[in-house]
């Protein structure tokens, strides 16, 4: 058996009937990590160590009765570097970020602490999550495991690897063009990314803070829903956090999609995506069909704009919330310098890598006097639109279905010399984050070269129940059970 390979509820019921301990499970994945990391990069750190004797402390916790045994108790999680773990380095795999030591825990570690989870270390990523292939990371790119040569996606490319390599059970990533469903596609597992305001932002590095949230990676959708339970929920220290109950999200996993209205996003089927993925995704449409599903063909049009609205709104956001980082309060800092002026711009020109300071001078120029109003503020008029757009189409349809990327994996370093065809990888999963709205990508099968392709599911604002259903169903239905060969 496997261990590194099964899912967290497996591993759950195992630990209940006393067959596995949780530093068994501790040791197979480090292991595994002893195995493919030195392949892969998938982590910037790693504390084995720690990880194996807080396992130990958790088995005499479940020996003792002192402890329930619940979702994740005795889990290892990787955690991607841009949330904040109490007394442990959270670099957002950048130099700027290389020693920096957080005095507190982001809320979802905090939810998961509650859990006697094991951390299975920081996850490697884009850095600052700025990113669509994990090339940026200031500690080297992450492979991807079904193919070395091949990119994981990005910027949760870390937490994907991870995962579909057997170095954690789960991960936990962020996700603000689509970082959380693209590397997961791209690495065959399942990525969630919630309603925006479900996971409390408290504690994660801000990249643009009106599009990120966190989410979980898993191997199936039933982890996901699992993982949904533990991080989910109000907190006062995120004023975006949304006052609502949290259901259980497992109790909306389902065996089919009987009276579902699906709609197939026409602009996301269109110019751009891939043969390969085109018919798998058909295939799933299908399936779903067969399920129960009542399928229609719907349009949205502003689509056609949200990878130019994003680009626009995302850097303006990133510009603001990096400008923290001047080697005054922490981080790296030149001692070199004989003026502020001058330890502000060497500290930030050594600290950033080129695809951050890329994005904070498009920022920059974005918010600047006499730009303002022709570049930032129209394009929040036409995320509007594309708000509107969907709230129509979700007037008509429960769930909406499209590919998650317009390609599987493609090879390292093809496109990191041309930024604008590496920003059209997310054209399918941006519009999503403009609007708010939970999506999860499910793998749909392996293209002839054997590389993972993903499909996603849109639900309404509130409505990850709609998005549970469907992926449950055709996950069954699709029966993805294809693991790398590394």
């Amino acid at each position: 058996m496997e261990i590194h390979y099964l899912t967290a509820h497996e591993l759950k019921d195992r630990l209940k009937k006393r067959e596995l301990s949780c530093a068994e499970i501790a040791g197979s994945i480090y292991s595994r990590i002893d195995e493919v990391e030195n392949k892969l990069n998938s982590y910037i750190r790693l504390d084995k160590e720690h990880a194996l004797s807080g396992a130990g402390e958790i088995d005499k916790l479940i020996s003792s009765n002192a402890i329930e045994i619940s979702d994740f108790t005795g889990i290892p999680v990787a955690i991607k570097d841009n949330m904040c773990t109490k007394n442990i380095t959270t670099t957002c795999a950048s130099r700027i970020l290389e020693n920096y030591v957080p005095i507190y825990n982001a809320t979802v570690i905090d939810r998961l602490e509650s859990r006697n989870y094991i951390l299975a270390g920081k996850a490697n990523m884009d850095e600052f999550a700025m990113g669509s292939s994990n090339e940026n990371s200031y500690f080297g790119p992450t492979k991807n495991p079904w193919n070395t040569g091949r990119v994981p996606g990005g910027s949760s490319g870390g937490p994907a690897a991870s995962v579909a390599s057997g170095e954690a059970i789960c991960s936990l990533g962020s996700d603000t063009g689509g970082s959380i469903r693209q590397p997961a596609s791209l690495c065959g597992i399942v990525g969630f990314k919630p309603t925006y305001g479900r996971v409390s932002r408290y504690g994660l590095v801000a990249f643009a803070s009106s599009l990120d949230q966190i989410g979980p990676l898993t191997r199936d959708v039933d982890d996901c829903a699992a993982m949904l339970n533990v991080i989910c929920g109000c907190d006062g220290n995120d004023s975006t956090s949304i006052d609502t109950a949290v259901p259980d999200f497992k109790s909306f996993l389902a065996e089919d999609m009987k009276g579902m209205k699906i709609g197939i996003v026409k602009e996301l089927m269109a110019e751009g995506i891939d043969r390969e993925v085109r018919e798998a995704v058909q295939m799933t449409i299908k399936m779903a069909e067969e399920a129960g599903g009542k399928v229609e063909e719907v349009s949205i049009p502003s689509l056609e704009y949200a990878l130019d609205v994003y680009y626009i709104i995302a850097p303006s956001e990133a510009s603001s919330n990096l400008s923290r980082f001047d080697g005054v309060r922490y981080g790296h800092r030149n001692m070199q310098a004989r003026t502020l002026r001058e330890m502000y711009q060497r500290t930030r020109a050594e600290g950033f890598g080129e695809e951050v300071k890329r994005r904070i001078m498009i920022g920059t120029y974005c918010l600047s006097a006499g730009y303002y109003d022709a570049y930032y503020e129209k394009a929040q008029r036409v995320r509007t639109l594309i708000i509107n757009d969907f709230k129509k189409a979700f007037g008509k349809f429960d769930v909406l279905i499209s590919p998650t990327s317009p390609t599987t994996a493609f090879k390292i370093g093809e496109k990191i010399e041309d930024p604008l065809t590496m920003y059209m990888s997310d054209i399918c999963t941006i519009p999503v984050n403009l609007a708010g709205l939970p999506a999860i990508s499910i793998p749909a099968g392996l293209s002839a070269d054997k590389l993972p392709i993903g499909l996603q599911i849109i639900g309404d604002i509130l409505r990850e129940d709609n998005v549970l259903k469907a992926a449950s169903s055709l996950e069954k239905a699709i029966g993805f059970k294809d693991k790398p060969g590394i």
